[in-house]
This record gives structure tokens, C-alpha cells and sequence, in this order.
């Protein structure tokens, strides 16, 4: 979140970042921002992200990779005899392994630093791959490895007198309105800044607004070069493929039938739509706890006192994913019969504009990569956003190996299947039925309509949808 004095802005609602192949295709645009200490770097870099308008900015401040110091350099920082401003203050070898791990797409772990110890906390914080990265600090660009990452680079100049009182730098140089930050100057600020690396010209930005108009001007241009159409290119993919071996789908007893008979009827009333949904959901939870693992011979005593050779779940915990809105109506289902299970939630909705899912928001328990994780939705049609469901979880992000991964869903298109199936080919799929065909608006045919509406008795999109693609996934 960027809190400006005009407004809020959600650095979130990420576009695919991969191809229909669930592999990083072009990576991210990263921006260095240079500069001395109480130069304007961050008020510059809010300024390029509320002119820049685009969704999933990451900023990544240098003030994170601050090096541990040790005993001695402790005592100096206390008496103010310790140069922050210093190349070697920084731990550049992690600052460029988090640089490009954020380019391909990958999340990465951040040291939170903690100026009164001079230490690193304990707990890191995860920053997710981003369209656009900007990296600010005062030796951006002081390391060659570094400055060959950054495909942009920005160095706020700001007079040094104006920087050591700590007043705030001209209009001129970051635009009428804007203030920056006081940073704590010490007392090898002054020589460092007259005697440390400076950019040659030709790196050199004023920071001023038509200065950031020209930058935006850029960044829009190369992230156009890098814009996908996930949904158009699954829609013309893998066609005609036999189902994949991933794929479970729920026998077809009359029972079963049945209650898709009912659900599936546009006459249902609201009540019973949710009463059966219900039941299938819970056989569907049922039918994918059979693929956990489970050890032989787990061996108990009864109570008349006899030896039973059972089983036992051989896993080390399970792990509930809601991909909201829909995806939370299967929880209840899983929580009655996973008694010490974990949830988590995933919102992903579909652009108006684009017509592709956006990630805008994920909760997750930590530690998850060795669990068990099981993703539930309603209704999957062309697998785009079930695919940017799955993404997150595995090494790419959280570390989940892809065949502790299920994809839960009460209704798929036979498109969804092959999508997620050939971008994950070790993913288990587990579904109550498949339906043969996606129609133009990429809904599912014959279908079950817009689940989260009819469960949850709101008003349908315009267009008629016919699954949460609209609101959801798909």
C-alpha cells in the first residue's frame, strides 16, 4: 500500500507474469534510484509509482541490506564513528541474489534491520515478483553486478548542504508539494558524499515532474513489449488432448448425477442450490484426502485390547487455500473432516479491460513447503487464474513441490484441465465433473452459472457469466 497526501494507492492486482507454459516469459522492469542520504530518493519513487499507474510495483529499499556489524563496529555506530554511507556498510551479494530472483518473477525473503541492535530481525518479509521494481538507495549504483540488473537508472542530485541540514530539496528538482524524508546524518556523511562514487552524466535524472513524465513515458513503452495474453493463448492450446493422468474426477453415481441435475437447473431455488452444493463439495473434500499418503502397518491397540495394522497420514501437515469468493465455500467441507488444518486465501479477479485474472491479494500460513496444499474453487473453465492460483506455490515462490498440490473444483472445462495439467504436470486435479466445451466469453458449456452469485444470492455481471470469472477464477 502507498499512502500519498491525494490518495491510496494498492501496489497490487498483478497481472500473469508467466505464458500459457507457466513459465516466466520476459522479466520485470527494474528502476535504480540513486543518491545521497535525505536526497528525495523515496518521495521520487512515489512519484514514479502514482504517475506510473500500473498494478504490482515492488519497492525495494537498499536500507534493508544493511550488514550485521559486529562487536567493535557496534561500539563505533554508538558514538556516531561508523559510516553508514560506506559501499562496504551494504551486503551487496544479497541485495543482487533478491534482484534477481524479484526480475524472474520469484518471491524472496527481506531482512527488516533493526537500527538500535544494528542487527537483522528475526522474522524477514516476503516480497512477491512485481511488472515493475524499484530499487532505491544511497549505492544503487556503486556495484557493477548490480548496475547491470537495474534497466533504468536515476540519480536524484540534490545539493549536499541542503541534504546535511536536512531541508527539503527545490520545487525545481522533485516537483511543487513534495517533501522527503530527514535522514540521520553522521559524521562521515559529508566527506563520503564529496569523495564517494558519483554516476557519470549520462546516469544522471533530475527528478523533476517532467523528468518522471519522460520515465513513465518509458517504463509504459517497455512493459507494453512485455504484456501477455494468458487466456487467448490457452483458449488456442492443447486441444483435442486426452485427459491427463493428473486428473480425478469423482465417480458418476446416480447419487452424484443427481445432485448436479439439481445444481445445474436455473429454476433452483437459492436454498437448495447451497444445500446440494454443500454435499458435493464434501464428498469432493472426501475424494481428494484418498491421494495424501498414508504409512502401512500404523499400529494401535483397541480397546479389547487387540493389535490393529491400520494407516496413518504420512504427510506433515495439510494446508487449505481458498481462492476467494468462491473458494471459500468449500472450507467448511474441509475443516469437517481435516480437524488441525490450515487456511489460507487467494483473491484473484479478472480485468474488464483485459479480460486476464490479476492476483490482488495473498494470505498464507508460513511454513508451508512441506505441507500438503489444497487449492479450492468453484468452477474452472480456461485455467488462466487457476494457473496464477498455483504459481504462488511452487519453487518458484513458497516451495511446494507440485505434487503435494491439488486443485479442487466442484466444475472444469475440459480447457481448464489441459491448461493446468501442461503447466503443471505434476499438480493433482480433482474435480466432480468436466464439461466438454468454453464458449466465446471463455464459460464453461453446459455449465453451472456464476457459482458465487447463486450461492451467495448477488446480482450476475451484465454479460451473463457463467462461472467466477468475472469476480474470481477460471
Amino acid at each position: 500500500i502507498l499512502r500519498t497526501s491525494k490518495r491510496t494507492i494498492y501496489t497490487a492486482g498483478r497481472p500473469p507474469w508467466y505464458n500459457e507454459h507457466g513459465t516466466q516469459s520476459k522479466e520485470a522492469f527494474a528502476i535504480g534510484l540513486g543518491g545521497g542520504s535525505a536526497s528525495g530518493k523515496t518521495t521520487v519513487a512515489r512519484m514514479i509509482i502514482e504517475a506510473l499507474d500500473v498494478p504490482w510495483v515492488v519497492l525495494l529499499s537498499m536500507d534493508s541490506f544493511y550488514k550485521v556489524l559486529t562487536r567493535q563496529q557496534q561500539e563505533q555506530a554508538a558514538h556516531n564513528n561508523f559510516n553508514f554511507d560506506h559501499p562496504d556498510a551494504f551486503d551487496f551479494d544479497l541485495i543482487i541474489s533478491t534482484l534477481k530472483k524479484l526480475k524472474q518473477g520469484k518471491s524472496v525473503k527481506v531482512p527488516i534491520y533493526d537500527f538500535t541492535t544494528h542487527s537483522r530481525k528475526k522474522d524477514w518479509k516476503t516480497l512477491y515478483g512485481a511488472n515493475v521494481i524499484i530499487f532505491e538507495g544511497i549505492m544503487a549504483f556503486a556495484d557493477k553486478t548490480l548496475l547491470e540488473l537495474l534497466d533504468m537508472k536515476i540519480f536524484v542530485d540534490t545539493d549536499s548542504d541542503i541534504r546535511r541540514t536536512g531541508l527539503h530539496p527545490p520545487p525545481s528538482l522533485l516537483g511543487s508539494g513534495n517533501t522527503v524524508a530527514i535522514d540521520l546524518i553522521v559524521q562521515h556523511v559529508h566527506s563520503q558524499l564529496e569523495e564517494g562514487p558519483h554516476p557519470p552524466p549520462s546516469l544522471l535524472g533530475s527528478g523533476n515532474t517532467v523528468a518522471i513524465d519522460l520515465i513513465v513515458q518509458h517504463v509504459h513503452s517497455q512493459l507494453e513489449e512485455r504484456e501477455l495474453s494468458v487466456r487467448a493463448a490457452l483458449a488456442s492450446a492443447h486441444q483435442c488432448h486426452p485427459l491427463p493422468r493428473t486428473l480425478s474426477v469423482l465417480k458418476s453415481t446416480p447419487q452424484v448425477r443427481g445432485m448436479h441435475t439439481i445444481i445445474r437447473d436455473r429454476e433452483t431455488s437459492r436454498d437448495e442450490f447451497i444445500f446440494y452444493s454443500k454435499r458435493l463439495m464434501r464428498l469432493l473434500i472426501e475424494h481428494a484426502l484418498s491421494f495424501l499418503p498414508f504409512q502401512q502397518d500404523c499400529m494401535v491397540q483397541t480397546p479389547q485390547g487387540q493389535d490393529y495394522a491400520g494407516k496413518c497420514y504420512a504427510g506433515k501437515q495439510i494446508t487449505g487455500v481458498s481462492i476467494l469468493r468462491a473458494g471459500e465455500t468449500m472450507e467448511p467441507a474441509l475443516r469437517a473432516v481435516c480437524k488441525d488444518v490450515r487456511i489460507g486465501t487467494i483473491l484473484i479477479q479478472t480485468n474488464q479491460l483485459t479480460g486476464e485474472p490479476e492476483l490482488h491479494y495473498l494470505r498464507l500460513p508460513k511454513g508451508i513447503s512441506d505441507d500438503h496444499v489444497i487449492l479450492m474453487d468453484c468452477t474452472v473453465s480456461t485455467g488462466a487464474a487457476a494457473m496464477m492460483a498455483v504459481r504462488p506455490f511452487t519453487p518458484q515462490d513458497h516451495d511446494v513441490p507440485e505434487d503435494k498440490i491439488f486443485l479442487l473444483s466442484l466444475l472444469m472445462a475440459e480447457m481448464g484441465v489441459h491448461s493446468v495439467a501442461y503447466a503443471f504436470p505434476r499438480v493433482r486435479i480433482i474435480t466432480t465433473a468436466v464439461d466438454k466445451r468454453v464458449n466465446d466469453l471463455f464459460r464453461i458449456i453446459p455449465g453451472i452459472g456464476n457459482f458465487g452469485d447463486r450461492y451467495f444470492g448477488t446480482d450476475a455481471v451484465p454479460d451473463g457469466s457463467d462461472d467466477e470469472e468475472g469476480g474470481s477464477t477460471g
